[in-house]
């Protein structure tokens, strides 16, 4: 096989991207802007050995592809924000059971029905801390119909690794937008450790990742979502074994944030520092383009866990951009990692920021002082 070239949209690329990587059961329920990603899957799996389900709603489409990932297969489904709030318990599910499976968000315009058609980044803390109790997330946020492809690869080889629910956080924008995308035929497939004979299935590696058994091959494994012993069955009472395990599936993520990060510096010596994600990235590109060598970027294409330890390469920092198409959510992270005054662009309603609005940001962050300050677009 070779690699192709195509003009897709970004929800195709995403699921070429999901196939690629093997993913080869997809069960989910259509909505805007995510759709395109059910309709190419369902027309893709069947030829190639794989199962597309449409489930009668976002509950039972996460519910589905848990239930796949047990019976050995990688398994993917995708919907925007009102479905994104419904799968939020079995996503908790899923993190309890550290079950490996990737969830694709379209973004749009919210609370509720908000914008169907319309770009948004507004559930980045959802994604963060959408389900109830405490347990850590991996999350990407492409900028560019290749990084769909190229990304949605990488969900699928970050969940089987830290044996975690992904989330694949796009946009409206980067779903629809038709660019030129490399479909990779040889892309990096990690695989599961496989859990084998004499191993508890809840029993932490060097890593803190157990082994992952597979229904039907021969091994006796007890899945629950109650707190749960290194065999899988369930232990409620232990105050002890219970925080053991919350914080174990914690720290298998969090003490890995460096090997996750995934970002671009740009200009590590700037004062100004724009860092971003998803579709905003690209009018932060035409801004630097359009002002070579004045402003630093620090473009993030995981987002959860962020990566706090690369502020600190951008040590002449005076103060940091974050241009946003919510209110400032990440810009609440950041704020949680330096000292550095943040100028936070916020902007509603679907339309990308501009490049002049983006200067008029820079500007007012050069005379920045407060810790946080909001620029009015």
């Amino acid at each position: 096989m070779t690699d192709k070239t195509e003009f897709l949209n970004g929800n195709t690329a995403c699921a070429e991207g999901a196939i690629a990587a093997g993913c080869r059961f997809f069960a989910g329920y259509p909505i805007t802007p995510s759709t395109e990603v059910a309709e190419r899957m369902a027309s893709r799996l069947p030829k190639i050995g794989g199962t597309f389900i449409q489930m009668e709603d976002e509950l039972a489409s996460m519910a589905a592809i848990i239930g796949g990932a047990w019976a050995g297969a990688r398994t993917m489904t995708a919907t925007s924000g009102p479905g994104f709030s419904l799968m939020m318990e079995n996503i908790g599910y899923a993190a309890m059971t550290e079950t490996p499976c990737v969830v694709v968000n379209v973004q749009r315009g919210g609370p509720s029905t908000g914008q169907p058609t319309m770009a948004a980044q507004g559930d980045m803390m959802q994604a963060r801390f959408g389900s109830h109790g405490d347990y850590s997330i991996i999350a990407l946020a492409p900028s560019s119909v290749q990084e769909m492809f190229d990304l949605t690869v990488k969900a699928f080889n970050l969940a089987d690794r830290f044996r975690t629910p992904v989330f694949l956080m796009t946009d409206e924008t980067i779903g629809h937008m038709r660019e030129k995308v490399i479909l990779r035929s040889d892309v990096e497939i990690t695989p599961r450790h496989e859990l084998v004979e004499g191993e508890l299935p809840f029993r932490p590696g060097v890593d803190g990742v157990p082994g992952f058994g597979t229904f039907g091959h021969g091994l006796g494994v007890h899945v629950t979502g109650l707190t749960h012993d290194e065999r899988g069955y369930p232990a409620t009472d232990s105050a002890d074994l219970h925080e053991k395990v919350v914080r174990r599936m914690v720290r298998k993520i969090e003490d890995a944030r460096n090997e996750i990060a995934d970002v671009d510096i740009v200009n590590p010596d700037a004062e100004i520092v724009f860092i971003s994600y998803g579709a905003p990235t690209r009018a932060v590109q035409q801004l630097l383009a359009d002002y070579p060598g004045i402003y630093g970027h620090l473009n993030l294409r995981i987002v959860w866990p962020f990566p706090d330890a690369k502020l600190g390469e951008f040590g002449a920092a005076k103060a940091f951009v974050v241009p946003e198409m919510n209110l400032g959510q990440m810009a609440r992270e950041v704020r949680m990692h330096t000292n550095v005054p943040i100028v936070t662009a916020a902007k509603l309603g679907g339309a990308l920021h501009t490049v002049a609005e983006l200067k008029h940001a820079a500007d007012v962050a050069a005379t920045a002082t407060a810790p946080v300050t909001e620029v009015v677009l």
